[in-house]
């Protein structure tokens, strides 16, 4: 037993690696004046600070490229420009032949995917060369069809920016969305604190705006938003519980019942992807046993043995020594589904990942795995649902 916990455990651990080194680069323009707190906003998106990690590579006069080993994201970061028409003009000739340079090598890996127009909402106004500079972007920008989000910074008054937010909506611009943002909170003194929002919204409307080839990245490298995360991981257990349940429409005999390991392996690794956490094998062998553990079936289908199903309502009996499509599909659900569960604990900050690996942590993966069990072939219904919804990515 032992043996084929270490051995799922590595094969887990080599999948989780080959998905991360597969991922597809994802690239991203952010422009507007000095002051607006670009750094700011992309280190609250994005992991590991990558502002931080240096001023880049200067790609223009006005742009810099930021990006660092092992992420694949990089930031085309413009200098703040104040207004001045030889200086609006040059950066947006910049961004348009970052562009188009882009899409010349067919490449979604050195391809624009989206730019970021951020404007101070506390400045109180926007100047009228400034619509007319996103105007003109917008409008040379109509070929290559690269997203453009306007990004209200700094938003202390959600009154303020909201009046911003339909002045700029109201001229009609080729953009997707203007999405008000404080990315981190703000202390008022004497008066408490703002707390820091918008930000989910922002990475709620990238994954709209992009293609699917780029939404495990995005996932990834994103730390804004759970609610996105756990959609997209989500989506990876409906497809995994669908895939079982093909597998099992022949009964699978309890020695063959090794056939679901592969999909559940997968599983394991594309949710540990999205959430973007450094998982090591102690981690994974702690989520094998503590299941196991629990007198259940994980992704050791061979060793599933016949009291697991005094957890699955409605799996009948273990005539034949078989597991029954809707059961292959109902324990791939809930292991998906638990570790989705500790995944979210730990963005929460309510466990760290080395507590997995503990008695404490064994104990809480077991009792969250036998919950979704208990609750069968409803947690499968729930998740098979999400792959009808064409638009969840």
């Amino acid at each position: 037993m032992l043996n084929d916990i270490n051995k799922v455990a590595q094969d887990t651990i080599n999948a989780i690696n080959e998905k991360i080194k597969n991922l597809n680069t994802l690239n991203i323009i952010v422009a507007g004046k000095t002051g607006v707190g670009k750094s700011t906003l992309i280190n609250a998106v994005f992991k590991d600070n990558i502002v931080q990690t240096g001023m880049g590579r200067p790609v223009t006069n006005h742009m810099r490229k930021i990006s660092k080993k092992d992420i694949p994201l990089a930031i085309y970061d413009t200098r703040g420009f104040e207004l001045g028409k030889d200086v609006q003009e040059d950066v947006k000739k910049e961004i348009l032949d970052t562009i188009k340079d882009g899409l010349a090598y067919n490449d979604i890996n050195k391809a624009i995917h989206c730019i970021w127009y951020c404007i101070n909402t506390g400045s109180n106004r926007i100047e009228p060369e400034e619509i007319e500079w996103l105007r003109e972007l917008s409008e040379e920008n109509n070929s290559t069809q690269v997203p453009i989000i306007v990004v209200l910074t700094q938003t202390i008054s959600k009154k303020n920016a909201e009046e911003m937010k339909n002045l700029i909506l109201d001229e009609n611009l080729d953009i997707i969305q203007v999405i008000p943002v404080l990315a981190k909170d703000y202390e008022i003194e004497g008066l408490g604190t703002v707390k820091a929002f918008g930000l989910d919204t922002l990475i709620q409307v990238m994954g709209e705006a992009m293609p699917d080839e780029l939404m495990d990245t995005l996932q990834h490298v994103q730390i804004a938003s759970l609610s996105e995360k756990k959609r997209r991981a989500s989506k990876i257990v409906a497809t995994a519980a669908l895939t079982a349940t093909s597998e099992g429409a022949a009964p699978i005999p309890f020695a063959d019942a090794a056939l679901l390991i592969p999909t559940q392996v997968t599983m394991i690794a594309s949710i540990t992807v999205v959430f973007g956490f450094e998982i090591n094998k102690t981690v994974i062998t702690a989520l094998l046993s503590s299941t196991i553990g629990s007198g259940g079936a994980t992704l050791l289908g061979r060793t599933v043995v016949s009291n697991v199903f005094k957890l699955v309502p409605g799996a009948g009996s273990v005539a034949g020594g078989a597991i029954s499509a809707t059961t292959a599909g109902i324990i791939t659900a809930a292991l998906g589904a638990a570790y989705i569960t500790i995944m979210e604990m730990i963005y929460k900050g309510e466990m760290n990942i080395e507590d997995i690996s503990s008695k404490k942590g064994k104990e809480t993966l077991s009792k969250v795995f036998n919950d979704k069990l208990k609750s069968g072939k409803d947690n499968l219904a729930s998740y098979l649902a999400i792959l009808s919804d064409k638009n969840n990515k």
